[in-house]
């Protein structure tokens, strides 16, 4: 017989409880000295272990890590609620009245059931605009990047810049003109005259690459991800293979280490 699976509603209360437990004046003292800012390392590495635990394709890990990542919500929503800020039921109210009001094709009256994701997330991006419009307290004009972050990774920042970009039409109609603007970017890089315009132009070409990517629809920071994880194993490919011999890579030459670097693609 199955064991049937506990609902949410009584779990999250009994996060609540041992979160408040946690930082009553009889609670942890690591948890009741933690601030909002203090926490934020360890929110920053939890999200990184979900990412981890998709990519590895290993679910257990995945619903262990998750539990972590919502104790952390949890826990800043606490903090809020000491200072007076909001509670976790008003961070839940939050996103749920958002998500509502996000997804007019679903919970309106507007008929996009049918339509395409591009339109969806166009039309999410309308809605967003108009949210921003409504709470604007100037005349000026609400630029399509305010509600984006520059304090993302570089890659999703400038992925997120270039979609917002794309979205108001700006953009290459084809791959072919990112991959040709990407020729022309590596050009500039060779002729840069000192290091701060090699760095400028190195820039440039990692933006190009970001943004034909979008045209790919490839995420960079799960494609660097993944290439990154591929050059990790074959070199530990290496490193086992010298070990079987008693030496280290250090103890390789070049051509050596290139050659295993070959065997470990075969592999």
């Amino acid at each position: 017989m199955q064991k049937e699976r506990p609902t949410s509603g009584p779990m999250i209360e009994a996060l609540e409880s041992l979160m408040a437990r946690l930082r009553s004046a009889d609670g942890c003292p690591w948890d009741r000295k933690q601030t909002l800012k203090s926490l934020l390392p360890y929110t920053i590495e939890e999200a990184y272990e979900v990412v981890e635990a998709v990519e590895t394709h290993d679910l257990r890990a995945l619903k262990d890590e998750l539990g972590d990542l919502l104790f952390h919500i949890v826990f800043h929503s606490r903090i809020a609620e000491e200072e007076g800020h909001f509670t976790l039921a008003e961070v839940i109210e939050g996103i749920v009245t958002k998500m509502t009001r996000r997804h007019p094709h679903v919970f309106g009256d507007e008929e996009a059931r049918q339509a395409d994701p591009d339109r969806v997330v166009a039309r999410w991006e309308e809605i967003k605009r108009e949210e921003k419009q409504a709470l604007q307290k100037t005349d000026g004009p609400v630029s399509i990047f305010d509600d984006l972050n520059s304090h993302l990774p570089a890659l999703l920042w400038a992925s997120k810049v270039q979609r917002k970009m794309s979205q108001v039409g700006f953009d290459w109609r084809e791959p072919t003109g990112v991959i040709e603007k990407i020729h022309e970017e590596l050009e500039e890089l060779r002729v840069a005259p000192d290091a701060d315009n090699r760095e400028e132009e190195l820039g440039d070409i990692l933006l190009t690459l970001v943004n034909l990517a979008r045209h790919y629809r490839i995420n960079p920071e799960i494609a660097l991800r993944r290439a990154t994880h591929k050059a990790q194993n074959r070199f530990r490919f290496m490193e086992r293979a010298l070990h079987a011999e008693n030496r280290t890579p250090a103890d390789a030459s070049l051509a050596e280490l290139e050659g295993l670097w070959q065997a470990s693609k075969r592999e």
